[in-house]
């Protein structure tokens, strides 16, 4: 468990916007606290706050969420889990479905960052920091996230430069990407693509390869930012170190041009 207290501290006596103290605690992503204070679900010292981007001091200032005291966190954990298919990427399922946070031993009360959907596996991340979460997820930071993709057969010329460029889904085009071959069987039967996004629409990479009459037989996440999977097991997780946390924290507060640049 990695102490990333003290960069909160720094801010402790400053009025910084409830969202993100909510979010730092833990609470749920950003955008999540702020359908919570909207929904009129958070108070400060009482009294009901409604407003977003209402500034507070966490050092003096009393948080409640549903009535219930909001504890500002002394550290916080950051975990990287090999997903394996069939678990779903949120902290618990209506349906009973098994969870990411079923599979990862830890006290705290962990949240995934982005998802994988039940039939994709691969590196997923997960944390209580729900500022570092804001970042790697916000479409405007555009972090990268690369995946593996089986599809069932060779990837035209034509449908790579579509995928690079972008293709339409729901109205709207998707953002440039890198496609790559990686390997093939003899008869082209099927094919192994690297596919590197800087966006994270539900089901894309699915989706895409379905508008180019392709299926995607398997998906697997290898790396996000910095952050490689490597040879962690199926199903299996591990603590990042210090310098991993601080390299995704730093590679999340890059500009778009200084990602293509690294």
């Amino acid at each position: 468990m990695f102490s990333g207290f003290l960069g909160f501290f720094n801010v402790m006596n400053n009025p910084i916007r409830l969202q993100k103290v909510l979010a730092q605690a833990g609470i749920a992503s950003r955008r999540a606290c702020e359908a919570l204070i909207l929904a009129g679900r958070v108070a400060v010292n009482g009294q009901i706050v409604q407003v977003l981007g209402t500034q507070i001091d966490p050092a003096h200032d009393i948080l409640t969420v549903d009535a219930k005291p909001v504890q500002l966190p002394t550290n916080f954990t950051y975990l990287l889990l090999n997903k394996p298919v069939g678990v779903v990427s949120t902290a618990n399922d209506p349906q009973g479905r098994p969870t990411v946070v079923d599979l990862v031993a830890a006290a705290a009360r962990l949240f995934p960052i982005g998802r994988l959907d039940a039939k994709s596996e691969g590196l997923l991340l997960l944390t209580d920091d729900g500022d570092l979460t804001y970042r790697l997820t916000h479409p405007k930071f555009q972090v990268e996230k690369e995946y593996h993709a089986l599809l069932d057969r060779e990837l035209a010329p034509e449908a790579q430069r579509l995928w690079r460029t972008g293709v339409r889904l729901a109205g709207q085009r998707t953002a440039p990407a890198q496609v790559a071959t990686l390997t093939q069987d003899a008869e082209g039967g099927w094919v192994w693509v690297k596919i590197v996004l800087r966006e994270g629409r539900k089901r894309q990479i699915r989706d895409m390869a379905r508008v180019l009459g392709y299926t995607v037989l398997r998906l697997i996440r290898v790396r996000e930012g910095p952050l490689l999977l490597g040879n962690l097991p199926v199903g299996q997780w591990r603590t990042l170190s210090q310098e991993e946390v601080q390299a995704l924290q730093a590679h999340s507060l890059l500009s778009p041009a200084q990602h293509r640049d690294e």
